[in-house]
């Protein structure tokens, strides 16, 4: 079977291609790209084709123009993000904004998340996340209708001390969460609220977090723009080493 053919424009083949060198460190922040015409030997491209694979990664953050000088590798480093935890509200240079409360029937992977009965009502709120006035993630987080009715999670304010508190405040303090994470082209909506480059994914972060007894109590899509982030994990593995087979006879 032949192997498959890349159908992307070729400028986005050649923006991931350098894309990839410098996320993996081969090209580091400050170095000096190789010139146009040196690209243009290289990937067999027109010069055209050269300028536009640069033009859609300085619009990412990845490089940056100095006139006379060249194109350089910024020293962008990515949100490395510990899936374990938010970011705190007013947490150092990130700040919240909120856009919206509502009550609303959710999407059916929340309705499946929360346990709720498909015609269910849950209560959303929706926000953007903001690093130096940037926008950086788009969030929608649900709670049941029979939670968050009448409280602080269904108030259009923000909520002192935050979510967390609220539930705890509620009786429902938070146990532990299940993060599901995928990757996806954005909405129009994603593109204009994140003010997304040309061509770049999101990454789509499905958090449902549990209360005592296993009780679903909010359920978060957390849409990040794929070029700014990292998410990091961790886990321990002392306790899960494989135990030796029993000797053969």
């Amino acid at each position: 079977m032949p192997p498959a053919r890349d159908p992307r424009p070729r400028h986005q083949q050649i923006a991931a291609e350098i894309r990839d060198l410098i996320m993996r460190g081969e090209l580091t922040p400050g170095e000096r790209l190789p010139s146009t015409a040196q690209l243009v030997e290289r990937y067999g491209a027109a010069n055209a084709t050269i300028q536009h694979a640069l033009k859609a990664l300085k619009d990412e953050g990845f490089l940056d123009s100095h006139v006379g000088k060249g194109v350089f590798v910024r020293d962008r480093r990515p949100f490395v993000i510990d899936a374990a935890a938010y970011i705190a509200p007013e947490s150092g240079r990130f700040r919240y904004r909120l856009l919206s409360v509502e009550s609303v029937v959710p999407p059916r992977d929340v309705i499946e998340s929360l346990r709720l009965v498909p015609s269910a009502a849950a209560v959303v709120r929706t926000r953007l996340l903001l690093h130096d006035g940037q926008p950086v993630e788009l969030s929608s987080s649900y709670y049941p209708a029979e939670i968050a009715t009448g409280t602080s999670l269904a108030a259009t304010t923000e909520i002192r001390g935050g979510a967390p508190r609220a539930l705890a405040d509620l009786g429902y303090p938070q146990q532990h969460f299940v993060d599901r994470i995928s990757a996806r082209p954005p909405t129009t909506e994603e593109i204009e609220t994140l003010d997304l480059p040309d061509g770049t994914p999101v990454i789509r972060q499905l958090r449902v977090i549990f209360s005592h007894d296993d009780l679903p109590v909010e359920a978060s899509v957390l849409i990040k723009g794929a070029h700014l982030y990292e998410l990091l994990y961790r886990q321990s593995v002392a306790d899960e080493q494989p135990t030796a087979p029993p000797p053969s006879t």
